[in-house]
């Protein structure tokens, strides 16, 4: 019996979540399926109807917002984003910037989501990114002409952010814009990076120590108990 439906509707969205691109062309999605092209071209317009995916000026499709709205919704990152609500709401009034709290999109994946904004960002080229990652992706794409194009480089980087527990990008990803985060930790390990974006040439000093203060203070919420059998 063939694969099901809702199978080949899954394979779809499992095409953006191996670590590869966040965008990607029909052929991509059917190579990476192993669907033919027009069963894929059904299904991904089905899915950009139902707001799953979205198309971009440039022909490539995108995760959509309404899986970012049920991600950001999902219990583990709900319960995460209602414990830090206080602090971003009081580093934001401290620093006068952007605050927001970004895990991974999936343990296999590259791709940064931020919960109070739902944007997903690079994360070779932002400070919540280099708090997230455990080694260099694969591709680094240039955002802005200070964006690290080197793995060794990004490697050092990222065994320095460990060690201090904050990250500083300054315009990797958005000339005129400087972004700082710290990671939010549990039992397991870091499980968030809470920070905020500023405009370029806001004196540091404040802004380091409050991001630090901030994630330290959020309370990860305990996970539900098993049922018993």
């Amino acid at each position: 019996m063939g694969e099901s439906v809702a199978g080949r509707l899954f394979s779809v969205l499992d095409a953006f979540e191996d670590g590869g691109p966040a965008a990607l062309r029909l052929t991509d999605i059917a190579a990476r399926t192993g669907l033919p092209a027009p069963t894929a071209l059904r299904l991904v317009r089905e899915l950009v109807a139902w707001g799953g995916l979205e198309r971009g000026a440039d022909g490539r499709y995108r995760l959509g917002l309404r899986l970012r709205m049920l991600g950001a919704a999902a219990p583990c990152p709900r319960g995460l984003l209602d414990a830090a609500l206080p602090e971003l709401r009081a580093l934001a009034a401290r620093t006068g910037g952007h605050a927001d709290l970004a895990v991974r999109t999936a343990p296999s994946a590259d791709g940064i989501l931020c919960l109070v904004s739902g944007d997903r960002l690079p994360p070779h080229a932002t400070a919540y990114g280099k708090v997230l990652l455990a080694v260099p992706p694969a591709v680094l794409p240039r955002h802005t002409r200070h964006t690290v194009g080197s793995p060794g480089v990004l490697a050092r980087q990222l065994a320095g952010i460990r060690t201090a527990g904050l990250a500083v990008c300054a315009e990797e990803f958005r000339l005129g814009e400087v972004s700082v985060a710290a990671p939010v930790r549990g039992p397991a390990g870091t499980l968030a990076a809470l920070g905020v974006t500023v405009p370029t040439g806001v004196p540091l000093d404040r802004v380091t120590a409050a991001v630090r203060a901030a994630a330290a203070r959020v309370r990860p919420p305990e996970p539900p108990p098993y049922p018993s059998p």
